[in-house]
Formats: C-alpha cells, structure tokens, sequence
C-alpha cells in the first residue's frame, strides 16, 4: 500500500518551500453543501489554494480521484503537458458531475503526483435531498 500524505494547514507551517510542497501537492474538493437526489451534481477537484503544481515530463499530476466513502465515483489521468508543458505551473484541475443517491455523501478527493506520490483531501459532507 502507497503512503498517503495529507494537507496540513499552512499557516502553521514556518517555512516557505514547505508550505508550496504541501499547497500544491493537495487537492480541494468545490462543491455545494447540498444535492438533490438524481440531479447532476459538479463536483470540481483542484490541485492547490495557492501554489499551482509543475508540469514537467517526470514530475506532474497523473491523475484525481473522487471517492464517495469507499466508492469510486469518477477519475480523471492527465499526461505530461496536459497543464502547459515544461515549467509551467497550472493548476491541474476537473470538474465531475456525479448524480447523487441516499441521504448524504462523505466526499473524498485523492490526487497522484509522479514524483511525490498520492494525497487526500479532508472529507467534505454533502446533504442529499
């Protein structure tokens, strides 16, 4: 089993290298707080708040995952220069658009970076009406 790293706050983070290793390594789940049920419902996965992730031939996001508890909902691969190429930093970044079941969602977002591995987000909650 991979190692699994995840945000921790940067603003209490002292150095600065460390807070843009952290940043753009993670991703953030955008979404409203509530769906109805059997509606499309986007569900945007972006990669960093503040630093957006390089996008080199050995060193960018390979993929993003969203997860509904333990449930697969939807997955995004990218390949390298899918972000602008070498050197670029943009933020990798897609927008799924789930249909939603059942009372709530406990949302999770995981993101693979070919040289530092996989990263998950803090759940998000979700109420279904």
């Amino acid at each position: 089993m991979p190692q699994i790293n995840r945000y921790v706050d940067i603003s209490d983070v002292d150095k600065e290298a460390k807070k843009d290793y952290i940043d753009r390594h993670s991703p953030f789940i955008e979404c409203a707080s509530q769906a109805k049920a059997g509606e499309k419902f986007p569900v945007t996965v972006r990669m960093g708040k503040e630093y957006s992730h390089p996008d080199d031939t050995d060193h960018f996001i390979k993929s993003m995952q969203l997860f509904n508890e333990t449930t697969l909902l939807a997955e995004a691969s990218f390949v390298s220069g899918t972000m602008g190429g070498q050197g670029e930093k943009n933020q990798a970044e897609v927008t799924f658009n789930i249909i939603p079941s059942g009372e709530k969602m406990t949302l999770t977002a995981l993101s693979y970076c070919t040289k530092h591995g996989l990263w998950e987000c803090d759940p998000v909650e979700v109420t279904v009406a």
